[in-house]
């Protein structure tokens, strides 16, 4: 099941209309697809509410009975809208989690500012570091009479990230939305020109959302890659993002465990655990997460699983 999440810590960039769009693109290609809001205000969950039913369908986090956010039944590939200012833990689960992240830039000296110090943050992970989770900018709001696009196309290679393109800012994108559809429900003459701005991001993005081997895979669950162990002596120390993820895996309070498990049909902590010897561990006190993900009267954001 692939997983695309669209990242940027500065609120404002653009990181809804992207998400959005990328999850309808989906739909218009049959894929059963959910867009998701990793935040406590599920915005994401609003825009759905105004889409037709006539459209591609799009679905939003299932809530079981536990008041749980999790993937609904017979999902293929799940959008992540992400809320500004994540950091730390959150950002770091969220990336565990993902097999490309998009990272939407508008043209200002405060927007790029603020995206590389992003950046800086996701290559300190070794999944991004590595090139497992794939990373790439998309210029938003783009006015087309200035030379903006050209200054981020060379921001991003000073940062060695690829620029996937520019969308312009139109009221097309703001009229759409606003009435549940995105400019992939419009009519093509309406649109050749933002479709054609589209081109070369989707063509990025189709290998990450359909991968070649993907089409021998008939699971829709999620699961790791196979993991080959390596000898003791090759291990090599661990990071500071990845010994804060497993000691919080290695410890989990209960309260916290029912989360990990909704993203999965079927239960991903039963299925991986199926078949292993218990190692006896030394008994360690259940670390405290600085922030809680549970909200007064709304569905508990789910943990993110660590990827191999």
């Amino acid at each position: 099941m692939p997983v695309i999440a669209v990242i940027n810590r500065k609120g404002g960039s653009g990181k809804s209309t992207l998400a959005a769009h990328i999850a309808a693109w989906c739909a218009r290609n049959g894929s059963s697809v959910m867009l998701g809001d990793v935040d406590r205000q599920q915005s994401a969950r609003a825009w759905l509410k105004r889409r037709d039913a006539a459209l591609p369908a799009i679905a939003p986090w299932a809530v079981d009975q536990k008041n749980m956010l999790r993937v609904p039944t017979g999902i293929t590939h799940v959008v992540l809208d992400t809320p500004g200012g994540m950091h730390g833990f959150e950002l770091a689960r969220v990336v565990m989690f993902a097999d490309a992240i998009v990272m939407p830039v508008c043209s200002s000296m405060f927007d790029r500012e603020s995206a590389q110090a992003c950046h800086a943050e996701l290559m300190t992970m070794p999944r991004v570091a590595s090139g497992r989770c794939r990373l790439a900018v998309v210029g938003m709001r783009i006015d087309a009479r200035t030379n903006a696009a050209q200054t981020l196309d060379k921001w991003s290679e000073s940062l060695g990230v690829p620029f996937l393109g520019a969308l312009r800012e139109t009221q097309l994108y703001v009229r759409s939305l606003e009435r549940g559809m995105t400019i992939f429900d419009l009519q093509p003459q309406q649109t050749a020109v933002d479709l054609a701005q589209w081109a070369p991001i989707l063509q990025w993005l189709k290998p990450q959302l359909y991968p070649p081997q993907a089409a021998n895979d008939g699971s829709s669950v999620l699961r790791p890659p196979a993991r080959t162990l390596a000898p003791k002596a090759a291990i090599l120390p661990k990071t500071a993002s990845e010994e804060v993820v497993s000691r919080h895996r290695g410890s989990l309070p209960n309260s916290l465990m029912p989360a990990q498990e909704s993203m999965v049909q079927g239960g991903r902590l039963s299925t991986l655990s199926a078949g292993r010897t218990p190692v006896p561990e030394k008994p360690v006190s259940p670390p405290t997460l600085a922030r809680t993900t549970r909200s007064a009267d709304g569905p508990q954001i789910p943990q993110f699983l660590r990827r191999s």
